[in-house]
């Protein structure tokens, strides 16, 4: 591979070491030595990728980078292109992002069927310390959007007694969220939704418990249930 090097607006693409240091003893501020001499070649035989910063001061350094190129005009030409496709892979990134919370955004008045798998913490009653547990809460409930269900769920579990507010739960952007619009209840929407019950629930243990036959309807009789897997990890209370 050749090596490019810049140091501020003085640039090169050498194709030999030797090119390199008479770059280098061209420019007054660089001093090459032997240890100099030495990194550079090291860099140049590693089959490492990465840039390589030769330290020149206090906060002035030469950049070196391997390349394919054999010309500094090549060598440009292909930066430009990789900015390029960084520039729209970041740019696609940014508007799946936004198109995800345009549908969690997305009006649709009605009942949602979601779950969501978040960290709850739980302490041993033997050591007194506390793990996170995978728990899984699924339910039925009354929302304008997908955002609104996320938030009521959120809101529900957090001011529940029966969950320590150390517990971590996931962004609803996240995989660890799952909603199902199922319909549109036009006698039940048109009031103010019902509200979560406050009363506390006893949860399961068993991954029976996980069936769809274990889904509630929030703010129409009790609450959904907390499902627990035995994938935890421990932490100091």
């Amino acid at each position: 591979m050749n090596l490019y090097v810049r140091y501020f607006d003085n640039e090169v693409l050498a194709t030999s070491i030797d090119e390199v240091l008479n770059f280098l003893k061209s420019i007054n501020e660089i001093h090459v030595d032997d240890s100099v001499i030495g990194r550079i070649i090291n860099f140049a035989e590693s089959d490492g990728l990465y840039p390589f910063r030769l330290k020149v001061s206090y906060s002035n350094y030469v950049l070196f980078l391997k390349t394919e190129a054999k010309t500094l005009e090549e060598f440009k030409m292909l930066e430009q292109e990789r900015k390029e496709q960084q520039s729209e892979s970041k740019m696609l990134m940014s508007e799946r992002k936004r198109t995800i919370l345009d549908l969690l955004n997305e009006p649709h008045k009605g009942w949602y069927d979601a779950t969501i798998y978040f960290k709850r913490v739980v302490q041993n009653p033997d050591t007194g310390k506390c793990k996170y547990v995978d728990t899984r809460f699924r339910v039925r409930l009354l929302a304008e959007s997908a955002m609104h269900c996320y938030n009521r769920i959120i809101d529900h579990l957090q001011n529940r007694q029966d969950v320590d507010p150390r517990s971590q739960f996931p962004s609803a952007k996240s995989s660890n969220f799952e909603y199902v619009f199922l319909d549109s209840d036009k006698e039940s929407t048109e009031g103010n939704s019902p509200e979560l019950p406050s009363q506390a629930v006893t949860s399961e243990t068993s991954s029976e418990s996980s069936s769809s036959n274990s889904i509630s309807q929030i703010g129409i009789s009790t609450q959904g249930n907390l499902d627990f897997s035995e994938d935890a990890s421990e932490f100091a209370s």
